[in-house]
């Protein structure tokens, strides 16, 4: 198995080379051509690189996996793993098909049999087979994931923080609201405070707009842990949060939001 390669598309740095690290223990023989960090990187890399394996983030800049998965499907490409932090929908269809995923934080148990089966495929190769498994499962994530569910498929289900060397994996649902600080979003959750580096706009598009709503140019709130909104001495719209000490003001901008039906 010495004479295998695979490229890595992430982009989450941290997670990328953590999921580098963890082949390296349980595939040594394998070689990391490459790590790149979007879609149409990943596009030029396999065109450079032809690795056998493409590890592939679903959710990148660019191009989605997704779409880059759709460009390569053909005789020839690599075996793709899909990198998931998506719901039911996706683990379904990539359980059905022999295209194979992970699920983000990568588990070295999890990654062991991924590389059991890839080591299967590479030895006894079908081409044919391999390309038709993955349009097929791609084709399933969208009938699976059709109508209302493809919104909810596209929207976050986890957010990345990064503290150090480590990556936190923050639930969407755990959050109460956010704050940008600077380049930087601040996280609440009920366990406390995480920072990520990204815009606040950027990550608003990538949200559930009916649950997650922007109050302030600064600030979005979980509107399932909004309790109460009521006006201060001086006419500001304050928002009482479950669990939350600190109350939540809402500017002029979008106090329409809070008046009375």
């Amino acid at each position: 198995m010495s004479n295998f390669t695979a490229l890595i598309a992430e982009d989450e740095h941290n997670l990328a080379l953590a999921l580098k690290d963890a082949l390296a223990r349980t595939w040594p023989e394998l070689r990391i051509v490459d790590v790149v960090g979007n879609g149409p990187a990943a596009i030029n890399a396999v065109d450079h690189h032809a690795p056998d394996v493409l590890f592939l983030d679903i959710r990148m800049p660019g191009l989605t996996g997704l779409q880059v998965a759709e460009r390569l499907a053909g005789a020839g490409g690599p075996l793709v793993v899909f990198i998931t932090a998506y719901n039911e929908y996706a683990v379904q269809a990539f359980e059905r098909e022999a295209v194979d995923y992970l699920v983000k934080p990568v588990n070295d148990t999890r990654l062991a049999e991924t590389v059991e089966r890839l080591k299967k495929r590479l030895a006894t190769p079908e081409p044919a087979s391999d390309a038709s498994d993955l349009s097929r499962a791609l084709e399933l994530i969208k009938k699976l994931a059709g109508g209302a569910n493809a919104a909810a498929l596209s929207y976050l289900k986890f957010l990345r923080a990064g503290i150090g060397d480590t990556v936190r994996i923050v639930p969407v649902d755990e959050v109460t609201h956010l704050q940008a600080q600077d380049k930087y979003v601040s996280v609440y959750t009920h366990e406390g405070v995480q920072l990520i580096r990204i815009s606040l706009k950027e990550l608003a598009d990538q949200l559930d707009p009916n649950v997650f709503v922007q109050v302030h140019r600064s600030t979005i709130v979980n509107m399932r842990v909004v309790a109460t909104a009521e006006r201060d001495f001086t006419g500001r719209v304050m928002l009482t949060l479950k669990g939350v000490k600190d109350k939540v003001q809402v500017s002029r901008q979008y106090a329409h939001l809070f008046a009375r039906m």
